[in-house]
């Protein structure tokens, strides 16, 4: 039997996860999973990549520990961040995080230098303060780029360590705000204008191709060698991938963070889309995730976090649906990016300093739901989508509550699962690269099924 392993970096953490067809059926199989998260360094959050690697290469040796030598393995991590690679290919810098503050110098400065109306025109990616092409302008602000040869998508870099080789993959690319929409290229007249040296773009990697094989080193520590495959390294097209879209099925992708949105075949650049806040972001077979980005569930982590764990998210769950009553919060507001308590800013956006956890919560469910319920209003104007019914994968698929208000404010049905939909995406991109199957023949060796 053939077995691929994708790893799947989210985060607050990772997991390893097997996948062999049986019966015509993709089966999952966990086999190793570690913790992540943001550090503080020097002030900056940034995110420990030595650690990360380690894991990565722990979790191949598990597989060889369990007598399972997969035929290949892919990497997808969150989009955005990235490594920049100096002499002897070694790190320059620190691979800061996203939720790092360190970009609003820059947002102005590309702000002056390329118009918003016209960057979206040429990218379709909606403006957001962490995306790539702030955060490496904030590099050339801070004078990094100098010594610079290379920049690497964390995946990517991920990659690199596994193979030797040096590749960014198209749809993590597409979250950068640097790749040209309707070619699907750097967009290399637009990186001219801000200055920034081509030598660090190469080429690009379609997902579902081969990058590779296990550097030697790497397969005497692991036990085996096996093939590289870039699956799409973004999690969120894994995830996309894997959700089985009927036509008018509107998805969202439900983890830390809320992706709503439905698949195209060609980017939608209209003004309209812009004002709404759409991005245009890259998948399989060129398709593209016309969609729009909310906090999500990193609301509910960031106070489950900041009250100790002393409640579980079922636990928080019913709490907030016994409650009864609820206010409403913008949950695209900068302000719950990363406050040191997250109840607290909920408290203080509404104006209610003496609010119950319970009220929190609910306040939480609600303005999330409502939001859903918003975009996929924008999504039939922008898009000329008549929505049909909401498939929501990922964790926050679990989320029965959530999934109540969602069908109760969009006044859809809601359908949910696949839960493991990221790693699913991945595994069938590697299956896809090694049998040599179309998106649609894979997608029915999940269709329907959930994560049975």
């Amino acid at each position: 039997m053939d077995y691929y392993l994708a790893v799947d970096i989210g985060a607050s953490g990772g997991r390893h996860i097997l996948g062999s067809v049986e019966n015509g059926r993709l089966r999952l199989r966990e086999v190793y999973r570690f913790e992540n998260g943001m550090e503080r360094l020097g002030g900056s959050l940034v995110w420990n990549e030595e650690r990360l690697v380690s894991e990565v290469v722990e979790g191949l040796r598990r597989c060889a520990a369990l007598g399972v030598r997969p035929k290949s393995v892919a990497v997808d991590t969150w989009g955005v961040d990235y490594a920049l690679l100096g002499k002897e290919n070694r790190l320059i810098a620190p691979v800061y995080a996203y939720r790092d503050g360190r970009t609003e110098a820059a947002v102005t400065a590309v702000g002056a230098l390329l118009p918003p109306e016209e960057l979206y025109a040429r990218t379709g990616i909606q403006k957001q303060p962490f995306n790539t092409i702030y955060q490496i302008y904030a590099d050339k602000l801070a004078g990094r780029l100098g010594n610079a040869g290379h920049m690497l998508m964390l995946p990517a870099y991920i990659t690199y360590r596994l193979t030797g080789v040096m590749k960014n993959e198209y749809t993590d690319a597409t979250t950068t705000g640097l790749v040209e929409a309707r070619s699907g290229e750097w967009d290399f007249k637009l990186i001219e204008r801000l200055g920034l040296p081509e030598r660090l773009f190469g080429g690009l990697a379609e997902p579902c191709t081969r990058i590779g094989r296990l550097l030697p080193e790497v397969a005497a520590q692991v036990g085996f060698d096996c093939a590289v495959t870039a699956a799409p390294s973004h999690d969120t097209a894994s995830a996309v991938a894997a959700c089985p879209l009927g036509e008018g099925d509107v998805y969202i992708s439900s983890g830390t963070w809320s992706l709503i949105g439905v698949e195209t075949t060609s980017p939608i650049l209209t003004e309209a889309a812009r004002s709404a806040n759409f991005t245009n972001e890259g998948g399989v077979e060129r398709r593209f995730r016309f969609l729009k980005n909310y906090m999500g569930m990193w609301l509910l982590q960031s106070i489950r976090r900041d009250i100790g764990k002393t409640l579980t998210y079922d636990e928080m769950m019913e709490a907030a649906r016994a409650c009864g009553v609820h206010d409403r919060i913008d949950v695209t507001d900068p302000a719950f990016l990363a406050p040191p308590d997250m109840a607290e800013a909920v408290r203080k956006a509404v104006g209610k300093p003496d609010m119950g956890l319970d009220r929190v919560l609910n306040t939480v469910y609600h303005s999330l739901a409502e939001s859903y319920a918003e975009a996929v209003s924008e999504i039939e104007s922008a898009a000329g989508v008549k929505p049909r019914a909401i498939r929501v994968v990922g964790g926050g698929s679990r989320d029965v509550y959530l999934n109540e208000l969602t069908a109760k404010y969009t006044g859809l049905p809601v359908k949910a699962g696949p839960v493991e939909a990221t790693a699913a995406g991945n595994l069938l991109s590697q299956i896809i690269c090694d049998k040599g199957i179309t998106l649609a023949q894979a997608r029915e060796l999940i269709d329907g099924r959930g994560d049975e």
